[in-house]
């Protein structure tokens, strides 16, 4: 089968559309037809550096290592797998190594995976799984609520416009912190209030949240003390160095870091969310599959407004 797999090595390596193994089938797995997978911030921060290290190596008895979200349709599956059936539409994804889903095939786990609702295509449906699901889970985490104020750092990027919605369906009261550019954008997904960061250092002036949640991994617990409430969160999606050390040495209380997982049971409630119009999805761009590298360097940009996505089949 086609997949993406590295081309090169070391900082010259590219993404580049190779012949691979079909992936192994387990009991509990459903092998789903790729059709549209998308792009996060985590592929080119850990799976390119990683892929570029061991890919070229371990292609003859691995799966490519690209891709978490996946939508596709189930062609088979193992023996224990009682949820879905074939031809089922499906979306989800799989942390435990990685989806490999910029392939034509990839097998996961049943509960990784719901059904995508109805009104909702395949490249729409790529879009949800992680940045939902890391958005749900760091409201959670942190505490969100009916009534609670909270303040989304970064809500124009993929985890960033699931955010504000989800936030504004618990019932949250929402500001959020974007660019100019980005505005009005975030005003039709329901903000608040809306912040832009261009302005000056909002970190002083804004007020203080049940809340703080950083999308965008550039603030730590410390740099956003002051927007904190006596008994307010600060949650990251930790996606460098920054916010990672930042928030080990700055045990403050009610701090933490996002590890995203993926669970039925999450993207069925975001499913609702999406069937009832209280969620909706925001796509950037969409590539073919055999564009991925420049996929990647779109993501890598900062300058995508909500997700992008590789289209893998018509």
């Amino acid at each position: 089968m086609e997949a993406i797999t590295t081309k090169g090595w070391g900082l010259n390596a590219k993404l580049s559309l190779a012949q691979v193994k079909s992936p192994h089938l387990s009991d509990d797995d459903v092998l789903v037809e790729v059709h549209a997978a998308s792009v996060n911030p985590k592929d080119w921060k850990l799976n390119y550096h990683l892929s570029v290290l061991l890919t070229p190596v371990t292609t003859k008895f691995l799966p490519p290592l690209f891709g978490d979200d996946l939508a596709g349709i189930v062609v088979s599956k193992g023996k224990n797998v009682s949820q879905f059936d074939l031809g089922d539409r499906v979306y989800g994804m799989d942390m435990r190594l990685r989806t490999a889903s910029l392939a034509e095939y990839t097998s996961i786990n049943q509960g990784r995976i719901t059904h995508i609702p109805e009104h909702l295509s395949f490249q729409e449906a790529a879009c949800v799984p992680l940045a939902a699901q890391t958005a749900l889970q760091g409201l959670r985490k942190g505490g969100a609520k009916a009534g609670s104020s909270v303040l989304i750092i970064g809500a124009s990027g993929g985890v960033g416009t699931f955010a504000v919605q989800i936030a504004k369906a618990l019932g949250c009261q929402v500001t959020a912190v974007c660019s100019t550019r980005n505005i009005e954008l975030v005003k039709s997904l329901g903000a608040d209030e809306i912040i832009d960061y261009t302005l000056g250092d909002f970190r002083a002036s804004a007020g203080t949240f049940d809340l703080v949640f950083d999308v965008t991994s550039h603030e730590t617990a410390k740099s956003c003390k002051k927007l904190r409430g006596d008994n307010g969160y600060f949650i990251s999606t930790g996606g460098n160095a920054t916010a990672v050390l930042g928030t080990f040495f700055h045990r403050a209380k009610h701090t933490a870091l996002i590890k995203v997982e993926s669970y039925k049971e999450d993207l069925d409630q975001i499913s609702q969310w999406i069937a009832a119009s209280q969620v909706k999805v925001i796509i950037d761009s969409i590539y073919p599959l055999v564009d991925s590298q420049a996929a990647y360097e779109r993501s890598r940009s900062g300058r995508s407004q909500g997700k992008i996505v590789i289209q893998i089949k018509s």
